[in-house]
């Protein structure tokens, strides 16, 4: 049996640690903060992260991963393994994808690069995914193709708490920003694979949390009835780092009170995401588990 390993980024959300313990491995996505580059969970933590956007004179933008970085890890992987999968941040979001596929061309078929169309948690569901698939003796090729059937079977609906950061990249005007401050608007985004949407402007944290859940509960009886009925719908949460730990434990509590029977598990989101959105943010996601 050829041996296929599973490599990801940092946008699903695997710590270096949870790597290690998961057998996958995953590369730091790296970013620019006042000219100064650091690396996801290397150089620096996520409640160090979302304490430094507190700054307001601080400069902070992504960077993908260089070329150079990509293969180091790719050839490191393959002294071992027959081949690999590698799973990075959705094209829709990130030109990670595209650039990872032109380096693929030089390894002779041994890396095979999955345009999963997803992040965060969702992303994280099709790195277990590729692993489930690999245990069970798939080739490289299989499982790329199997988890790009799969890439639009999962949603994804987040919560802003402030309007601060969407302002600073310029995603609503400064006098937007100011009037949704004063009426407690709390914006829910939406990711339906290929990138980042608006989805309601909700009145409070009360009502937006009702939104994502209410959202959520249509997508499984409606688009995704099929495998929610055959009992392979994965619901997971997700949040800012920088959330105080009692906001983050109701928000679970609330979806095992909304949705019984699951197993709810959550992580922090990933700091590309954080980035732009600012501490204090809340998620749900819906995902399809594979089955064999």
């Amino acid at each position: 049996m050829r041996k296929v390993a599973v490599v990801t980024d940092s946008n699903c959300g695997i710590t270096q640690d949870q790597a290690k313990e998961l057998g996958v491995y995953v590369l730091p996505m790296a970013f620019l903060m006042n000219d100064k580059l650091l690396r996801e969970d290397i150089d620096i933590t996520q409640k160090e992260f979302f304490e430094m956007l507190e700054d307001p004179e601080l400069n902070v933008s992504t960077s993908q991963p260089a070329p150079a970085e990509v293969t180091e890890l790719w050839d490191k992987v393959l002294e071992e393994n027959d081949e690999l999968v590698y799973i990075p941040l959705s094209s829709g979001l990130s030109n990670s994808y595209q650039t990872a596929k032109l380096l693929a061309e030089d390894y002779d078929g041994r890396v095979e690069v999955i345009n999963n169309q997803r992040i965060s948690v969702t992303m994280r569901q099709s790195v277990e995914d590729a692993l489930y698939l690999s245990y069970n003796g798939w080739s490289a090729a299989q499982i790329r193709e199997k988890l790009e059937e799969e890439k639009f079977n999962s949603s994804i609906y987040i919560m802003v708490d402030t309007l601060k950061f969407l302002k600073k990249g310029g995603r609503v005007t400064p006098a937007a920003a100011l009037i949704g401050s004063v009426l407690h608007i709390k914006p829910v985004l939406q990711i339906q694979g290929e990138k980042l949407d608006a989805f309601a402007k909700c009145r409070g944290t009360r009502q937006a949390k009702k939104t994502m859940i209410d959202a959520i509960r249509k997508d499984m009886e409606g688009r995704f009835k099929d495998f929610t009925d055959k009992g392979e719908a994965v619901i997971r949460y997700a949040y800012s780092e920088g959330d105080a730990p009692e906001d983050v434990k109701e928000w679970e509590e609330e979806l095992k009170e909304a949705f019984p029977g699951y197993e709810i598990t959550g992580d922090p989101l990933s700091l590309v995401v954080g980035c732009h959105i600012g501490p204090g943010s809340l998620a749900v996601t819906v995902s399809h588990k594979v089955v064999i």
